[in-house]
């Protein structure tokens, strides 16, 4: 008598949109081999309405850019007015302005187009084990006062002066990440690999522009920042004169 198979957990749902029916195939036949439970959808409109559909249930959104009828920018626009759920953006636009703006609009991370499969699988690995992280206790202490910064790492609430200050998940991961680290210089290789989750490469703007979107957020002159400094040729250090942490 044969043993019973034992069935693997699956290790996160994941709704594809993507326009391109060949690529969209691959992507579900590559991630299910993977263990991923996989919904997919061709357009930006069965997205939205997959996204309502599933509230909470989805682990991740891998959204093509140039979709009909609504696009993969609306779409990120629509879900984050109501979760925090990890979004990457599948492109073949590679003009830094395109990247900005979906990270903006609070992109976890970008994929261009064409790709290898396993780097889509290594991507999604390593932004769910940052959700992980994220999900984590935080070290204490869990609240932080610094100049006129509050920011609560349990429930992700940031105060800069007597502004609420509404953070991307990424920009939230890198803050929390200074806060722990405060007064040490961070390189850039180091913030790429503990907030994205995978290691740094070369050619990516994303730590600038995630740098640059947070300080545009809890410093009041981000070009002459209070808290978040840049250390030419390595990276950054957060610091300031007068910090308590409590």
């Amino acid at each position: 008598m044969q043993p019973a198979a034992t069935t693997q957990p699956k290790k996160g749902r994941i709704l594809i949109a993507e326009d391109e029916t060949t690529l969209r195939n691959l992507l579900q036949l590559s991630l299910t081999a993977n263990n991923y439970d996989v919904i997919c959808v061709e357009d930006g409109e069965k997205a939205l309405q997959t996204f309502a559909s599933e509230s909470g249930k989805l682990d991740m959104l891998l959204l093509d850019i140039m979709m009909p009828r609504v696009d993969g920018f609306e779409v990120l626009r629509e879900v984050r007015k109501v979760s925090d759920v990890p979004v990457v953006m599948l492109t073949a636009l590679t003009s830094a302005d395109e990247i900005v703006r979906g990270f903006d609009m609070g992109a976890d991370d970008y994929i261009t187009k064409p790709f290898v499969f396993r780097e889509v699988s290594a991507r999604i690995e390593a932004i769910l084990r940052r959700v992980t992280w994220m999900k984590q206790p935080p070290p204490s202490p869990t609240r932080y006062r610094v100049g006129d910064l509050e920011v609560d790492l349990e429930t992700h609430r940031v105060v800069s002066g007597k502004e609420l200050c509404h953070l991307t998940p990424i920009e939230f991961g890198l803050l929390r990440y200074f806060l722990t680290h405060q007064e040490e210089v961070i390189s850039k290789e180091d913030l790429f690999r503990q907030v994205w989750g995978y290691e740094f490469e070369g050619s990516t703007n994303l730590v600038e522009v995630g740098v640059r979107r947070l300080r545009a957020k809890i410093e009041a002159s981000p070009s002459e920042p209070k808290y978040l400094h840049t250390v030419r040729g390595i990276g950054y250090r957060f610091q300031y004169a007068d910090q308590t942490a409590s």
